[in-house]
């Protein structure tokens, strides 16, 4: 039988961590028939000669779980070697659902994941009710790339229990029992997990916890024990740390109940800079006394993209501003650059009492021109204060200018968590440590304020090749840390690793021209709402199931992708 698909002499990197080498790889009925070598003619040909093959990417950590429901194409993470994409973490979907609870989850899912209410209004179509229902709606339809769910605990306990699950009251014995049919029945229909948070930072509009935070953690216990007797899936959960003894104690128990992968999400705050260190510490010795647990960490820092048509900015809430806030952003740029209108926006000052609406209107030690190319570890000299400070001049003044680049379209970036130390050496220590695994992209949410989705395509360039301010990180391991690690984590056995019967999910990337640029913000969501988007360049060619659906960084048209059910 003839090759549908041959990918010629290219350094094929496949995703086990082990030493690149060169060969062909060939392909047919969507799998991997041969790995290295050489191969016998194809039907089509790709010449991969200087570049590298590595396997899909797989993200773990995604919220398209209202985009899916009507974007085929899933950007940008399809444009950054995304093959299969993980949705329902942080406990937040949409289903199960009752109609009168339908507005309630779009407004978490707004408040939390910064995804527009009108956006999901409409173009959510609402056609199911229960998990297997809503999973039965996105296998009929086609898409780019694959897509995984898991259960959530929100979208459970409002299901079952109304305002009483949404207000964190306790669970009755009852309420279990039918929460823990739900998610049985979301893995016997081939969920990937499930997955809940108790993390203070998440709330409602109305500024309350969202469903799961507080609760005794025997519900978790006994909802989790459901994947534990099915013998699959992970469980995936936001805690805030507070105690941290206490915080381990109960996961380990619950791993020890479950004996199924136990997750949580790690990063390092500026006020606790170290605290992630001895939270790894303490995985550490669980997973020495055979209770591993799992810390999801980012392979940058987790920060805002602040911009004259983001969600936020410097100048968002002085007068001035807020004004002329609601013209079109060229007609704002002219206003803007008026020497009068300038100095009376400048001369204005508002005192927020949120923490985060301080320091993005006042912080401007912690704010620095992103670029194009992006630039993710600036160092502290680069500050919007330290320039500032280089020129005699209103930091305000300097951040107004940096916003005013490129017809208004420049970003300030103020990377938050993970960045205390001006750099990224603590990135590096969570990266390192056995006991994480590499998430956090966020891919589909935060639409006006982050762009992560582009973590496959920055691990690679960045960590792989550019970085000058700490050591970099091998290609093989960057590989490895974004396709077989996340692949097997989420018990996707079938792909993640270039091997003879494996999917046939592939990337070939001109490995030394791999560019990423900086994000836009695109009007493209359903009642025209906006979201940022990065692209990049240097994607030869990304194959999903044996097919190629983006050659030279263009999409091709083509939809294999499915619904993965474990």
């Amino acid at each position: 039988m003839k090759n549908e698909l041959v990918i010629r002499d290219g350094l094929i990197v496949d995703g086990t961590g082990q030493p690149g080498y060169q060969g062909d790889i060939s392909i047919r009925d969507g799998k991997l028939i041969q790995v290295g070598g050489k191969a016998a003619k194809g039907l089509k040909e790709i010449n991969a000669s200087g570049a590298i093959i590595t396997p899909g990417f797989v993200d773990i950590h995604t919220h398209y779980d209202g985009q899916v429901t009507w974007d085929p194409i899933l950007a940008s993470s399809s444009l950054h070697g995304v093959t299969t994409a993980v949705m329902g973490n942080c406990g937040i979907g949409f289903a199960p659902v009752r109609v009168q609870d339908r507005e309630w989850l779009i407004g978490l899912m707004e408040a939390v994941e910064d995804i527009p209410a009108d956006t999901l209004k409409a173009g959510l179509p609402w056609e199911w009710e229960s998990i297997t229902e809503y999973m039965a709606f996105l296998e009929k339809q086609s898409r780019v790339i694959d897509i995984g769910v898991q259960a959530t605990h929100a979208s459970i306990r409002t299901y079952v229990m109304g305002e009483r699950g949404a207000a964190n009251e306790a669970a009755t014995e009852a309420d279990i029992r039918q929460m823990a049919q739900l998610v049985r029945e979301a893995m016997s229909g081939g969920a990937l997990g499930f997955t809940s948070s108790r993390s203070t930072l998440q709330r409602t509009n109305e500024g309350k916890h969202t469903p799961g935070y507080g609760i005794p953690v025997d519900e978790l216990f006994a909802l989790g024990s459901v994947l534990g007797h099915m013998n699959k899936g992970a469980i995936g959960l936001n805690v805030d740390f507070e105690d941290i003894d206490k915080e381990i104690e109960w996961l380990r128990q619950l791993r020890k109940i479950t004996n199924r992968p136990v997750w949580f999400l790690l990063a390092q705050f500026p006020d606790v800079p170290d605290k992630y260190r001895t939270i790894l510490d303490r995985i550490g010795e669980a997973s020495r006394q055979g209770e591993p647990l799992t810390a999801q960490v980012a392979g940058r820092p987790v920060g805002f993209l602040l911009g004259l048509e983001s969600t936020k900015h410097p100048f968002v809430s002085r007068p001035s501003y807020r004004a002329i806030a609601s013209l079109p952003l060229k007609e704002r740029v002219q206003r803007l650059h008026d020497p009068k209108f300038r100095e009376q926006l400048l001369s204005e000052t508002v005192r927020h009492n949120s923490v985060i609406m301080r320091s993005i209107t006042e912080r401007f030690d912690l704010m620095f021109r992103l670029g194009d190319p992006p630039d993710y570890e600036p160092s502290k000299e680069k500050s919007i204060a330290a320039i500032a400070a280089s020129q005699g001049r209103n930091p305000a003044e300097v951040a107004l200018d940096t916003l005013l680049e490129r017809d208004g379209r420049e970003l300030l970036f103020m990377p938050g968590a993970n960045y205390a130390r001006g750099d990224f050496s603590d990135i590096d220590v969570m990266l390192s440590d056995p006991n994480t695994v590499l998430g956090l992209s966020d891919a589909g949410a935060h639409c006006g304020l982050v762009c992560d989705s582009s973590m496959p395509t920055f691990m690679l360039a960045h960590w792989a090749r550019d970085r000058s301010r700490g050591p970099k990180r091998s290609l093989e391991s960057v590989v490895a840390s974004q396709t077989s690690k996340t692949a097997s984590f989420m018990g996707l056995g079938d792909r993640g690793v270039l091997k003879p019967g494996y999917k046939a999910d592939i990337n070939v990337i001109d490995f030394q021209k791999l560019t990423l640029r900086a994000p836009t913000m695109d009007y493209d969501l359903p009642a025209g709402g906006r979201r940022l988007m990065q692209k990049s360049q240097g994607y030869i060619s990304t194959v999903v199931s044996g097919v190629v659906v983006a050659e030279n960084d263009q999409l091709t048209g083509e939809r294999p992708g499915k619904l993965i059910r474990q």
